[in-house]
Order: structure tokens, then C-alpha cells, then sequence
């Protein structure tokens, strides 16, 4: 059998042509592609002002500077989420509060709100694989409390919550075009969403050196820009966006089907469309099933195998590690199956053939 990979990048010649138009401009930093995209990134979202960053990582870091963020301050973020999700806090010297999730494997609300104390200043809201938390008690704890919000969208562009699209509804959104991603850039890349005009102004300074014209300088920034090609290309994939990720969603209900009573499918509340960015499941022996998956030529991958309140890049920093038992018993079990927006459903039915055989439910 052909292998049938986890994700897959759309590259098709209308993909090439922006390139290639891009590279015919002369101009590859923050030109015409690049505002266009951040136009159109905005509309598609529901925000007044999106910008463009060289990755998730730093355009979020650049943000968290001009919240001021710094020691002492603490933000509740989940455990299992990819480790940049609290990289640029902690190197600001800010504290990460780890909030163990639910069975959707976002954040559990009612524990993020137990963690709250007078450090606290704001909390990250991450879309796990495509699936939205609840946004509306999100934000009431926040105002509350009188929080701010990022919602941590790098796997979720395009899903929504009640109707709406996620980054339209924190203070802030937050975006990865990872090559893996939903919508990517064929590379690294990133973008902030949000409808506070005074930030994006700032942080679109922030990420250029700190200037306004090409010698005008008015504070020192970073070098956090985006290039006109990676902007072509996007441009592309967002027109692109909602009919793949519409396939996704197929290929999810094919694999809800086939797989009921196998392995445990993904939950999916009433209020979400999720888009899939991975596909999980949990599963009793789940590294032997992957063993054998790998044998038929199935990729697959866990997402993530180790929590971020045990990386070692963390456990230093804190007199005492948190107890998130929905944490560390998901990461045992889980593992994600292949799905990409070109995913045709014969594909998916190799894959649950294969996960049927493995169980004996053929």
C-alpha cells in the first residue's frame, strides 16, 4: 500500500504562479502581497487588524512586550498544547500556570478558574487540534477577573464558535502557518489578529525595528518580518481555506463512523465546528497500534507526548511540578491519525481497515 501520510501540503500551479509573481516584484519584505494578505486575513476572521509576523513564536513575543507582560506576572495556559504556546512569555520572565483539559482536550474551564490569584493578568486560550474551547465562559472568567485573552489559534484557522470565528473573540488571536497548519505559507510565519488599532499599530512598528518610515525609529524593536513570497502563497491558501477544511470535517465523520467502538473518537461540542487540524483518538495500546500502522505504510503521530509542565525546560523554573491528571493520563493513550485538506476517503478507509485489523474488528 502507497503511504498514506499524516498531513499533507497543498501545491497546486496557481501555489507556484504567486511565487513566482512574488519574485518577479523586486520587492520581498512587507510589500503589496503582504498587505494584502493581512487585509484579507482579517476579513476572513472578523477583525478589524491582522499583522504578519516571521513565526507564531515572535510575532506572540512582540505582542506579550507590549502588554508589558514580565516577572511576576502569571498567565493560565494549558499543558498539552505545543511547547511555543508559553515560550515567549517565559522569556519575558513571566510564570505559565498550567490548567489541565477537558475531554475535548482544551483547557478545563472550571479548573482554569481555580488557578486564578492577584498575579494572574491573563490567560491563553488554545483551540487544541481544530476544536474550540468555550469562548463565552473564556471570557467571562476574563472579565470577571479583568483578564486579557489570546486565543491560541495556530491549529484552528477557520473554526468556529457559535458562528464566529475563532480570533475574533479574545483580545487578541493568534495564528501559525507551520507547513502542517491549516492554512499555510509553505514555511514559517505567523500573525496577530485584533480589532485594538492602537496595538496593531505598535506591534507592526515592533516587528519592523521600531519605525515608522525607513529612518524614522521611534523605539527599538526586532526583526520580525514577513516576506512577500511566503504572502503570495498564503494569499492562495486562504482561498482555498474553508473547502479543505470542509474535507477535513468529512473525512472526520468518516473516521467517526468507521471507528465507533474501536477506539474512542474525538468528542465535539454543540457549539463548534472544529476544523481538524489533527485528527485524535485514544487507544488502548496505543504504541503498539502505531507500530503496527507504521508497518502498513500509515503515518501517524501523538500530540504531545510529554506535557509541558514536565519538559525540562520547565520543571527548573518552579519550586514544584502541578498534579494535571486528564493531562497525563490523555498522553498516553492518544494518537493522531492521517488528515489533510486533499484527504480523499478511500485513504481514510485504509486507515480504519488497518486500526480494525489491529483490534481484531474486522
Amino acid at each position: 500500500m502507497s503511504k498514506i501520510p499524516l498531513s499533507k501540503c497543498f501545491v497546486n500551479p496557481e501555489v507556484e504562479e504567486a511565487a513566482l509573481r512574488a519574485i518577479r516584484s523586486g520587492q520581498y519584505i512587507l510589500g503589496k502581497e503582504s498587505t494584502a494578505f493581512e487585509a484579507e486575513l482579517a476579513a476572513h476572521t472578523g477583525t478589524a487588524q491582522c499583522v504578519l509576523g516571521s513565526s507564531w513564536t515572535m510575532i506572540v513575543y512582540c505582542l506579550h512586550q507590549l502588554q508589558g507582560i514580565g516577572p511576576g506576572d502569571e498567565i493560565i495556559v494549558p499543558s498539552h498544547t505545543a511547547f511555543p504556546t508559553m515560550e515567549p512569555l517565559i522569556h519575558l520572565g513571566a510564570k505559565p500556570v498550567f490548567a489541565d483539559i477537558d475531554d475535548t482536550f482544551v483547557m478545563d474551564l472550571a479548573h482554569v478558574e481555580s488557578l486564578i490569584t492577584p498575579r494572574t493578568v491573563g490567560i491563553i486560550g488554545v483551540h487544541l487540534y481544530g476544536h474550540p474551547i468555550d469562548n463565552d465562559k473564556l471570557l467571562a472568567i476574563a472579565k470577571k477577573n479583568k483578564l486579557w485573552i489570546i486565543e491560541d489559534c495556530a491549529q484552528a484557522q477557520g473554526a468556529k464558535y457559535k458562528g464566529k470565528t475563532v480570533g475574533s473573540m479574545g483580545d487578541f488571536g493568534a495564528f501559525s502557518f507551520f507547513p502542517s497548519k491549516n492554512l499555510t505559507v509553505l514555511g514559517d510565519g505567523g500573525c496577530i489578529t485584533t480589532n485594538k488599532v492602537d496595538y496593531a499599530d505598535r506591534l507592526r512598528m515592533l516587528r519592523n525595528h521600531g519605525r515608522q518610515g525607513k529612518y524614522d525609529h521611534e523605539f527599538t524593536g526586532y526583526n520580525v518580518r514577513f516576506n512577500e513570497i511566503n504572502a503570495a502563497i498564503g494569499r492562495v491558501m486562504l482561498k482555498h481555506l474553508d473547502g479543505f477544511n470542509e474535507n477535513r470535517r468529512q473525512i472526520a465523520a468518516r473516521y467517526n463512523e468507521r471507528l465507533k467502538g474501536i477506539v474512542q473518537t474525538p468528542p465535539v461540542r454543540e457549539w463548534a465546528t472544529p476544523v481538524y487540524h489533527m485528527y485524535v483518538v485514544r487507544a488502548e495500546k496505543r504504541d503498539d497500534l502505531q507500530k503496527f500502522l507504521k508497518e502498513k505504510n500509515i503515518e501517524t503521530g501523538v500530540h504531545y507526548p510529554k506535557p509541558n509542565h514536565l519538559q525540562p525546560a520547565v520543571i527548573g523554573l518552579f519550586p514544584y511540578i502541578p498534579k494535571l491528571p486528564q493531562t497525563e493520563k490523555a498522553v498516553k493513550e492518544i494518537l493522531s491519525l492521517p488528515i489533510h485538506g486533499e484527504m480523499a476517503l478511500d485513504a481514510a478507509d485504509k486507515v480504519c481497515d488497518a486500526i480494525a485489523e489491529f483490534y481484531g474488528k474486522k
